[in-house]
């Protein structure tokens, strides 16, 4: 191979990947060279006879990650957006090696020392708080581990690599392997034409295929209860072996087993302790005792919301009870009669309206960025958009880059990427990208939103904004690289401004007429923030909890049966709550089982408690907080901040005190 397009810095704007040039044959070699490099980097660290110093560690440790940052971000880009079956295979080969090349510099116990020796204390915060960070991983990634077990550690983590792509590719698959098919219109009762042909294939079935969480959207449009409760249950059902090849139970006790080892050689009683400790929460006995005061709250709520929806069951003559796969479709009737109602407020809310007059517009008024089309910057696929990003002084602060449609392969759900990472240390400005599955619209068709969706566009775009607002030195601090229950609290903090008067009115325009979404819309908009929340809340404290049963298992507890764990650790939390299933089964939980959120679902819910708390302080300020000063508050002490210093400093920067937990339950309806 002559030339290879992912080891040399692209000529582009901001070096934005070359995407039409990079091939799949591209990316085993480059990483397999960005890794040897980087190897060669810390073994010069490592053996540097002079003392240790900022510029020969702390610097030189960064920069020697800045290639291989670079090339990884864009193949694991690659991989989740596009998920051909010959890049799932690439996947899954660098996953051991990837581990390998982490381990070596995580147990590498000469620069441990290094950094150890150091002498920061007429340094910089940014620079003393790496330090404080850095050693902090070395001990929990096994550095006083033995030889031998070190050697273990090594094993572990190479083997979990490989079963957690495994386990993606699988519950990927079981979308489809699940699909809901069926020859009779007539069971589709309550579905429009135009969606009744959109599902129909070759054969003439109809065919519905699976988002990734429990409960599908579609059950709530359609009038016959068996078929509702039938698509319900195909989902519940992926992985358990129904299909072979998205079978994921034996994935699921090996990578349990393996986590609770790793966890038992690092001098911890669970995996749950392991992760827990390097995050805001510093203990799974508070990550417990948020989950389950809210979680009996929640279903002592869907309790009460029963006898409602009971109620519009009795006047339903196609009605047969009410079991788990009819909630979300009298929900829905219920919500409709509080005036929100999807098919009325889906006219209004059309994507490019909703990105450019929303999303754009909310960020302009309070952070004073504003996005310019770049449509000579292409993605990697035709559908994708680029802007580029200025300051309100008119200096650019980097491309935002959005793929919105749903293709196979693609990973399920909406995720934020930084394809390229902006700090001072490598001189660059942040490439962002944001990912969604909505369904591609015809060509000359338009793609209309649900308000979910729109929920969705604003929480990805507050991933994208810490990411594009990022001042930090160090690319290891910069931007999303903070603890895992700290992450999520820009992109739900941004939601709320998807519900702000003036932002609604901006972009909830009706797609043929421009007209304004009507009063009545907007204010039944305004009153449903709450509305359901006894649902969602159950089906999310579910999966958060079972999360954490399994990864406070010990090695010898690993049980040998996938469904009668999850029943039997739900009972014991007191959640069983049979109508409200887990949002994600153990089966289908690519957060927890295909790594990045290992007994971490939870930290969705520990951010909302900051959200909760800095929309009070928003809402206390002049026009809702929605004002430049207010964002540029929020800008400075904590969106540019990243891991510059403690998440909770920045936090109290703004708020002047630790958050309130109750603010919570107030911000979901729950509180008594």
């Amino acid at each position: 191979m002559t030339e290879n397009p992912l080891l040399e810095k692209s000529l582009l704007p901001y070096q934005l990947p070359r995407w039409a040039d990079i091939k799949p044959e591209h990316i085993m070699p480059a990483v397999e060279q960005v890794m040897a490099r980087q190897r060669a980097a810390w073994e010069k660290i490592a053996t540097d006879p002079n003392p240790p110093t900022v510029k020969n560690t702390v610097e030189a440790i960064e920069h020697a990650g800045e290639e291989f940052d670079r090339v990884l971000s864009v193949a694991f880009t690659l991989f989740s957006s596009l998920g051909t079956d010959e890049l799932n295979d690439i996947e899954a080969q660098i996953g051991p090696k990837l581990s390998e090349h982490e381990n070596a510099y995580s147990l590498d116990k000469r620069i441990y020392q290094r950094i150890q020796a150091l002498d920061v204390s007429d340094a910089d915060v940014e620079t003393q708080y790496w330090v404080e960070k850095e050693l902090k991983t070395f001990r929990s990634s096994g550095i006083e581990l033995s030889d031998d077990d070190a050697d273990r550690l090594r094993a572990i983590d190479a083997e979990l690599s490989g079963l957690q792509i495994e386990y993606v590719k699988r519950a990927t698959r079981a979308m489809s392997d699940a699909a809901y098919i069926t020859d009779d219109p007539d069971q589709l009762a309550g579905l429009d034409d135009d969606k009744l042909a959109g599902l129909r294939t070759d054969d003439g079935s109809y065919r519905i295929e699976l988002a990734n969480f429990s409960n599908q959207p579609i059950q709530t449009e359609i009038r016959v209860p068996q078929t509702r409760r039938d698509i319900l249950a195909a989902s519940l059902s992926r992985g358990f072996g129904e299909h072979a090849e998205s079978d994921t139970r034996e994935l699921v006790l090996k990578i349990a087993k393996l986590r609770a080892e790793r966890a038992a050689l690092l001098g911890y009683e669970s995996h749950a302790q392991v992760v827990a400790a390097r995050e805001m929460a510093g203990d799974s006995d508070a990550v417990l005792n948020l989950l389950t005061s809210v979680a009996h709250k929640a279903v002592a709520a869907v309790d009460r919301d029963y006898e409602n929806l009971v109620e519009l069951a009795e006047k339903d003559p196609d009605a047969d009870g009410i079991e788990a796969g009819d909630w979300t479709f009298y929900e829905e009737q219920l919500r409709a009669q509080q005036g929100v109602e999807e098919a009325k407020i889906m006219p209004y809310l059309e994507l490019t309206n909703v990105v450019e007059n929303g999303i754009f517009f909310a960020a302009n008024r309070l952070y004073g960025i504003s996005f310019e089309p770049r449509p000579d910057l292409a993605g990697y696929v035709p559908s994708m958009k680029t802007w580029e990003v200025k300051d309100e002084d008119g200096t650019t602060l980097g491309l935002f880059q959005a793929d919105f449609f749903r293709r196979p392969g693609k990973k399920g759900g909406a995720w934020m990427h930084s394809v390229i990472t902006g700090c001072e240390i490598d001189r660059t400005k942040p490439v962002i990208l944001n990912n969604c599955n909505f369904p591609e619209p015809a060509d000359g068709e338009l793609c209309l939103l649900t308000w979910d969706n729109v929920e969705t566009v604003f929480h990805e775009f507050g991933h994208a904004l810490h990411g594009l607002l990022t001042q930090t030195r160090y690319r290891s601090s910069a931007g999303t690289n903070v603890p895992r229950d700290f992450v999520e609290f820009p992109s739900q903090l941004n939601e709320m401004w998807a519900y702000h008067p003036e932002v609604l009115a901006n972009y909830a325009r009706h797609y043929k007429t421009g007209e304004i979404m009507p009063s009545e819309l907007v204010e039944a908009l305004s009153a449903s923030k709450t509305f359901g929340q006894a649902f969602a809340t159950t089906e999310f404290t579910k999966a958060a909890l079972v999360d954490q049963a399994w990864h406070l298992l010990g090695v010898d507890e690993i049980p040998s049966d996938v469904a009668a764990f999850e029943e039997s650790a739900l009972e014991k939390f007191g959640v069983s709550c049979p109508l409200v299933p887990p949002r994600y089964r153990s089966t289908y939980f690519t957060h927890t089982f295909g790594g990045g959120y290992d007994a971490g679902y939870y930290s969705y819910m520990w951010a909302e408690v900051l959200v909760a708390d800095i929309e009070q302080w928003f809402r206390e300020k002049t026009n809702g907080g929605f004002t430049r000063e207010a964002g540029m508050e929020l800008r400075e002490k904590l969106l540019s901040r990243g891991s510059s210093r403690p998440p909770m400093e920045s936090f109290k920067d703004i708020r002047g005190r630790e958050p309130r937990p109750e603010a919570l339950l107030e911000r979901r309806g729950l509180a008594e």
